[in-house]
């Protein structure tokens, strides 16, 4: 029996849809065609994971905060009894006379100032006194772990890794010049990665890590 016109376009209609797929879902975000993981999501995750601390410590000795070893020296103006050189404790307090101790670890030399007066004024010793602050001697900073004598050595303005180093007699032959790790300002401060350039401050930790051969 010959075929109809209607026939004929249906069973083409059909032929033609089983030939033609439908194309593949794209790649849920974060992952790439293949199933990984997409470039985002990797750096993210390595740059989590690596343990790296970060660059670049600040430098600057105008915002220093003062801590335990400190030497200054503090002027009450007109009031040479209330003037003197004091060394922070080990707990950070500075003894004066008449007021007696004052926390002076983790303030600026400013902020000292200022609570010097303040206690000067609440205990009624002074009704407007002045009082002024220098830094006569900082505190040391210590170098750690791969040099030839580790230990604690007096800060000088303007200090660097490399000066450190070199004080401590120089890198030892299982050193791993390239990890260098600053603590600032003590074992509880910021760690940051350091080069041979940077500069140092009171109280910091250099350790100088061992290499693997």
């Amino acid at each position: 029996m010959p075929w109809s016109r209607g026939a004929l376009l249906f069973g083409l209609g059909l032929l033609v849809s089983g030939c033609v797929e439908s194309p593949p879902p794209p790649p849920p975000t974060g992952t790439s065609a293949s199933g990984g993981e997409g470039d985002a999501t990797r750096i993210e995750r390595a740059s989590h994971d690596s343990g790296q601390a970060p660059a670049g410590p600040p430098s600057d000795l105008s915002g220093y905060s003062l801590g335990p070893g400190d030497l200054i020296r503090l002027t009450t103006f007109r009031h040479q009894d209330l003037s003197g050189e004091f060394q922070l404790n080990g707990e950070g307090y500075v003894a004066m006379p008449l007021v007696g101790e004052i926390l002076a670890n983790g303030r600026t030399a400013r902020q000292l100032e200022r609570e010097v007066e303040i206690a000067l004024v609440s205990g009624d010793y002074l009704v407007d006194p002045q009082v002024s602050i220098e830094v006569l001697n900082y505190r040391p900073f210590y170098i750690i772990g791969e040099v030839r004598a580790p230990g604690s050595y007096a800060y000088v303005n303007g200090m660097t890794v490399v000066n450190a180093v070199a004080l401590a007699g120089g890198f030892s032959y299982r050193a791993d010049q390239d990890g260098l790790v600053l603590s600032r300002g003590g074992s509880n401060g910021p760690q940051y990665t350091v080069t041979a350039d940077t500069a140092l401050l009171p109280g910091d930790i250099l350790e100088v890590p061992e290499r693997f051969f």
